[in-house]
């Protein structure tokens, strides 16, 4: 195919002239475009895509938001499973899952921290032993988003202890439902119940859903994680520009969605609100405070800093670059604008800022913001996580001394 702008732009307005319906069924069009490989285009053909460079995408993406067509399914952590089957899975894995992915039939979680690890995903302790055909699996994790309704997860369990800790790693999918798998949610400061703790008690995986070899574990984790930062932005998005488009396909669009999103209801005050930070400045008098405003500057420049930081890294991918450190780089940047919000929001609100419920300042959503922003630095990596990354892949310092080597097994834990 000739991957000039012009061409795929004709090319993808002919598909949605001849196809797009508002009025379709959700799964019927999801299908059609999944066969015709308008959902994922940058996706291998043998894998419902094009073979289109990453570049174009963004062609492709207007020309739907033209006429508002919906996408196939992206909510959530759907899509960072495709990512990683399609990098990592084997053929039977990526023909059973990524098509029911994209249609949106089946939702997934990411079962990798755990509560005596931390941040230190290597530390996994959740065990997988091989049972003849099956691994079975027995351990807990915790922090898992929208397992309250998955129907698989991506699991990092340690399959060997006699091996050092990133060694000793395996990844498997998990069906969850099966007796062996117990979800119970957490409720949280700010209100929410986003996060669930999952225990497995001989919870069964078929051999065929390890995904790559034993000690593959941490190198697959990886693809995953830098999926996850790298679009950390837009992974809660269902990619369409709705408008004024009217059309029964956006009902059931919209009630798939309310589903999968409302566990990250809470998520643009965890980032921060730089949005409500000058108009709230403006309403309570506040802009004329010189301190108030140059803590406003300095988190309005941060925040534009991270914009185009974001767009290198996007501008990157687009032209298909691997996985790199940028992604830390936007994780920390954005950890820093939130903890410089919440002290904007603190200043303009003063005692207010304690009121929560509709009494508070913004009807409780600035006590929610300060709630909320500390969860930033430790979801997804925590900030000091991020800073061994820059240090070490991208300034090429010397890496942090090591007490953790020799067999996991004898390795001290909490």
């Amino acid at each position: 195919m000739d991957w000039h702008e012009d061409n795929v732009r004709n090319d993808v307005r002919k598909f949605l002239e001849a196809n797009w319906d508002p009025n379709a069924d959700l799964l019927e069009w999801r299908n059609k475009l999944i066969d015709a490989g308008w959902g994922m285009p940058s996706w291998p053909r043998r894998w419902y895509g094009l073979d289109m460079p990453q570049a174009l995408q963004q062609i492709v993406a207007e020309e739907f938001a033209h006429v508002g067509a919906v996408t196939v399914a992206r909510t959530g952590i759907r899509l960072l499973a495709a990512e990683t089957l399609l990098a990592h899975g084997n053929d039977s894995q990526r023909e059973r899952y990524l098509r029911k992915i994209l249609t949106g039939e089946e939702t997934w979680c990411q079962l990798f921290s755990e509560p005596g690890s931390g941040s230190d995903l290597a530390g996994s302790t959740t065990r997988a032993e091989l049972q003849g055909d099956e691994w079975v699996i027995n351990g807990q994790k915790v922090w898992t988003t929208s397992a309250h309704h998955a129907d698989f997860g991506l699991l990092l369990a340690r399959h060997d202890w006699d091996l050092p800790k990133h060694q000793g790693l395996s990844y498997f999918i998990l069906n969850f439902h099966q007796e062996g798998v117990v979800v119970h949610p957490l409720k949280q400061m700010n209100g929410h119940a986003s996060f669930n703790q999952v225990f497995f008690n001989d919870a069964k995986i078929p051999r065929n859903d390890q995904v790559g070899n034993d000690g593959d574990g941490w190198q697959i984790a990886m693809t995953t994680l830098m999926h996850e930062r790298r679009n950390a932005g837009n992974i809660f998005t269902e990619g369409r520009a709705r408008g004024a488009f009217t059309g029964s396909i956006y009902a059931q669009a919209d009630a798939e969605n309310k589903i999968l999103l409302e566990p990250y209801t809470w998520y643009p005050q965890r980032a921060g609100r730089v949005d409500l930070a000058v108009p709230r400045a403006i309403e309570t008098g506040a802009i004329d405070d010189p301190v108030a405003r140059q803590e406003i500057a300095k988190l309005l420049i941060m925040s534009r800093c991270a914009e185009w930081t974001a767009l290198r890294a996007r501008a990157a991918q687009q032209q298909g670059q691997p996985q790199g450190p940028e992604g830390s780089l936007g994780k920390l940047a954005g950890s820093n604008i939130a903890k410089q919000a919440a002290k904007v929001h603190t200043l303009i609100a003063g005692v207010d800022a304690m009121t929560a419920g509709v009494d508070g300042p913004e009807q409780g959503i600035i006590a929610e913001i300060l709630l909320s922003v500390p969860a930033i630095s430790i979801a997804g990596g925590t900030d000091e996580i991020q800073r061994n990354i820059i240090s070490e892949r991208v300034l090429g310092m010397q890496k942090e001394p090591r007490m953790d080597t020799g067999p996991f097994k004898d390795v001290r834990k909490n």
